[in-house]
C-alpha cells in the first residue's frame, strides 16, 4: 500500500513537470513567432519607404525645370500650412493694439484747454482698439497682458498759449512734448517710448496745467500703442 501511494505521487509530479515544460516551450515558440512577424512587418515598411523615396526622387529628376519648381512650390505651401496649424495649436501671442485721435466728428474743432490742473487727454476718435485695452471714456489704456509695449503720441499747437503733454504710466511721468509760443504760430511734434507693462498697468497722455493743444477733423493729436511681445 505504501509503495503504491509513493509511485502514484512520483508519476503525478513527473506529469505536472512535463506539462509545465510544455507550456513554457509553447510560450517560447509564441514569442519567437511574434518576433518574426514584427521583423517581417518592419522590413516591409522599410522597403515601402525606400521604394517611395526612390520613386519620388525618380519622378522629381525626370521633371522639367518648370515642373520641379511647381512641385517645390506646392511642398513649400504645404509646409507653411503645417506651420500655421502648429502655431494655432501652440497658441499665438495675444493681439493688442490701439490708435486714437483727440477729437471725433461730433467735437467742435479748436483748442482743448487750458486747465488749472493736469488733465488726461480724452482721445475720442477711435481708429483701432484690438483687445479693448483703450477706454475712450477715460482716455486711458490698461494692459491686460504682461509684456513689452510701444507707445507714441503726437501734439499740435496753434498760436494760443504754450503747449505741453506727457505720457504717464500709473501716475508716473515717462516722456513729454513741449512747445513754446513762437513767431510761426503753430507747431507739431511727436514722442514715443517702449515700456514694460504688467497686468492692470495704465498709460495715458496728460495735458500740463495752463497749456493747450489744438485739434480738428485732420486729427493732429493722436495716441497709439501695441504689444511688442508678452513676457
Amino acid at each position: 500500500m505504501y509503495w503504491t501511494v509513493f509511485l502514484t505521487q512520483v508519476y503525478k509530479s513527473r506529469g505536472e513537470r512535463s506539462r509545465g515544460a510544455e507550456r513554457t516551450q509553447n510560450r517560447s515558440m509564441s514569442m519567437k513567432r511574434l518576433s518574426v512577424l514584427l521583423l517581417a512587418m518592419c522590413s516591409g515598411l522599410l522597403e515601402a519607404q525606400v521604394s517611395f523615396k526612390d520613386n519620388g526622387t525618380n519622378r522629381l529628376t525626370s521633371m522639367s525645370k518648370e515642373e520641379r519648381l511647381a512641385a517645390l512650390e506646392r511642398r513649400l505651401e504645404s509646409s507653411e500650412k503645417e506651420v500655421s496649424h502648429l502655431k494655432r495649436l501652440i497658441g499665438a501671442p495675444p493681439a493688442i493694439a490701439f490708435s486714437v485721435a483727440l477729437m471725433d466728428e461730433a467735437t467742435t474743432p479748436g483748442d482743448y484747454g487750458p486747465f488749472a490742473y493736469r488733465t488726461i487727454l480724452p482721445y475720442r476718435k477711435v481708429f483701432a482698439n484690438v483687445g479693448n485695452g483703450y477706454n475712450p471714456a477715460t482716455g486711458t489704456f490698461t494692459a491686460s497682458v504682461r509684456g513689452m509695449y510701444f507707445f507714441r503720441f503726437t501734439m499740435f499747437t496753434s498760436a494760443t498759449p504754450n503747449s505741453a503733454a506727457c505720457i504717464w504710466k500709473n501716475n508716473v511721468f515717462v516722456v513729454c512734448l513741449w512747445d513754446v509760443k513762437g513767431y510761426i504760430g503753430a507747431d507739431t511734434g511727436s514722442n514715443a517710448v517702449v515700456l514694460p507693462m504688467g497686468v492692470g498697468d495704465r498709460v495715458s497722455v496728460m495735458l500740463e496745467p495752463n497749456m493747450t493743444v489744438n485739434d480738428g477733423q485732420t486729427h493732429l493729436n493722436t495716441f497709439s500703442g501695441f504689444l511688442l511681445f508678452p513676457m
